[in-house]
């Protein structure tokens, strides 16, 4: 009797369970990857005096491309005390690093550019010229941030994946020389991504969004031609010398007149890198640097081929000699497709950061002083998820229109070898000319250091999601292989005999180094840079304000007159 009443007594405790017993069982995969991802943005919140030092940090040093040394020394350095294991000088370039942690599969590659541009040394938060030292390089891009913002994200979801136990590697890198388009082609040649199953690569923008596809960007490959030929004296024998100035100019006179029969999608560029040394002596040698960009590797190949044959005909005309080296090359971008989605669904819970009305002020001032096409402040809309664009032509309004091209990143050189995505993420303000010094102006700023704390939300999510859910890796190495790969095949733009050029920006970092150091940020004095360099938030001229409320004024007078429609 005894057993039976206890048989009946344990049937009857199951019976809520059965019925309503969902809420005993384990959470299931789904509940518990949102559970994480919650965390691991309260994480990143909790990190965001860290992510500002590394940005402001960053933004002081202003290093050129193959010349990042404090920026090494500092990221490294971070990385090891926090358990990364680093190697460093990989490729055969003194500034490239990679840092490791975790064990097992996935493999994954966050990666963000370091290096700066020449002439752009701008005070953070003024909104006109006014440089940190005339002449210097500055960060006129933003590459200062994004080893900010990926840190801070790893960081976040390694606190995570210790607790949790979540197998996995994370694999932190910078993209050296990013200006140059010199190094990724490397690293790809190189094999440092052979393993790794997905990359997600961050780059600053004015909003926070990601695309799959063609980005509709060209490749390029850099070049320069050097020729040689005779000195003499130019007023007392010029005849007896052979001018390798003259022929580098004939050569961009010849590639000019080229360009009438180029297709529209090229963008050539050039600059004479050596000139000679003085009026009276005739030029033994002189080079000229090219960037030729196409949005196929096919184009790049005939604009490269055709820049040889200019060349060649310009040392015929003048009777010199030329060789030639490749410094540099980019693919055309391609990303990937079940990646961007997912991470364009974390954007989404993101959201753009609230910006002050002393943001909105510093970027509408920074627009009208440089003339921008829009003076509207930052973004306020978050961005829908970018689309492929055809490289191929399509018809358009009756008529057979292809897309037009324009800028040109390495990262296309590894999206073209494994699962890669883009994230951009909004530390910069609208309408800037780009690669100029008013593109540093926010980039040291409360703009900067919340759109980096909501990239790092996003990308950190993202990395949950594909630590947690396999399927996603699965999905974007099928749509690798079988849409983005399955007609076109990575062909690299450098041959194996060329290496990294380092030797590029080293004079002009000799001559700014020594002035840019009384600048550097220290973080355990002042708890800004514009702090330590004494700036007021934001700095706009009388002029400034007034324009922008001159604006705001017949804008609202416009919306009376419409109806507010």
């Amino acid at each position: 009797m005894k057993n039976s009443t206890t048989k009946w007594i344990v049937l009857l405790s199951l019976v809520p369970a059965l019925l309503f017993g969902q809420s005993k069982r384990p959470k299931a995969p789904a509940d518990r990857t949102e559970k994480l991802k919650q965390e691991v943005m309260a994480a990143i919140d909790a990190r965001k005096d860290q992510a500002q030092q590394i940005n402001d940090m960053l933004f002081s040093f202003s290093e050129l491309g193959f010349q990042e040394e404090e920026s090494f020394k500092y990221l490294t350095t971070l990385l090891e005390k926090e358990g990364f294991t680093v190697q460093k000088g990989i490729a055969n370039m003194p500034t490239a690093w990679i840092a490791t942690w975790g064990n097992g599969k996935p493999l994954i590659a966050i990666g963000s550019d370091v290096d700066c541009i020449p002439k752009a040394s701008q005070k953070p938060g003024v909104a006109y010229h006014d440089p940190i030292v005339e002449g210097a390089p500055g960060h006129g891009e933003g590459h200062n941030s994004g080893q900010a913002l990926n840190i801070v994200a790893a960081l976040a979801v390694k606190q995570i994946m210790e607790r949790e136990k979540i197998p996995g590697t994370l694999m932190l890198w910078p993209g050296v020389a990013e200006e140059l388009v010199g190094a990724k082609a490397f690293f790809v040649r190189d094999g440092y991504f052979k393993d790794v199953d997905a990359c997600i690569f961050t780059h600053v923008g004015n909003n926070l969004g990601v695309s799959w596809g063609d980005a509709g960007n060209n490749g390029l490959v850099s070049v320069r031609f050097n020729f040689e030929g005779q000195a003499a004296h130019a007023a007392g024998a010029p005849w007896r010398g052979r001018s390798a100035l003259d022929a580098v100019e004939l050569m961009n006179v010849g590639w000019n007149f080229r360009r009438e029969h180029l297709e529209v999608t090229q963008r050539s560029h050039y600059v004479i890198s050596d000139g000679g040394d003085q009026p009276n002596v005739v030029p033994s040698k002189a080079a000229v640097w090219y960037y030729f960009r196409e949005r196929t590797y096919p184009k790049i190949k005939k604009l490269y081929e055709t820049g040889l044959k200019i060349a060649e005909g310009a040392a015929m005309m003048t009777d010199t000699k030329f060789t030639y080296e490749v410094l540099g090359s980019a693919w055309p971008g391609h990303f990937n497709k079940p990646i961007a989605e997912a991470m364009h669904e974390n954007i989404r819970k993101v959201g753009l950061p609230t910006w002050s009305p002393e943001d909105q002020l510093l970027a509408k001032a920074s627009q009208i002083e440089l003339q921008a096409p829009k003076v509207e402040g930052l973004a306020t809309k978050i961005d829908s998820i970018g689309m492929p664009v055809s490289a191929a032509p399509v018809m358009m309004g009756g008529q057979m229109m292809t897309a037009m091209g324009g800028g040109s990143d390495d990262i296309a050189d590894i999206s073209w070898s494994l699962p890669t995505v883009v994230l951009r993420y909004p530390s910069n303000i609208p309408g800037l000319p780009g690669h100029h010094w008013a593109n540093a102006i926010s980039m040291a700023t409360p703009i900067a250091h919340k759109g980096i704390v909501a990239g790092a939300k996003a990308e950190a999510m993202t990395l949950i999601d594909m630590l947690m859910k396999p399927e996603i890796i699965k999905n974007a190495w099928d749509y690798y292989r079988n849409e983005q790969t399955k007609e076109i095949k990575y062909t690299p733009l450098i041959s194996p005999k060329e290496q990294p050029a380092v030797f590029l920006n080293k004079k002009i970092m000799t001559e700014y180094k020594p002035k840019l150091e009384k600048y550097y940020y220290d973080p355990s004095k002042y708890k800004t840079y514009l702090e330590q360099l004494g700036i007021k938030y934001p700095t706009v001229r009388d002029d400034q304000r007034a324009a922008i409320k001159e604006k705001e004024s017949k804008e609202t007078s416009a919306s009376k007159v419409s109806g507010g429609k």
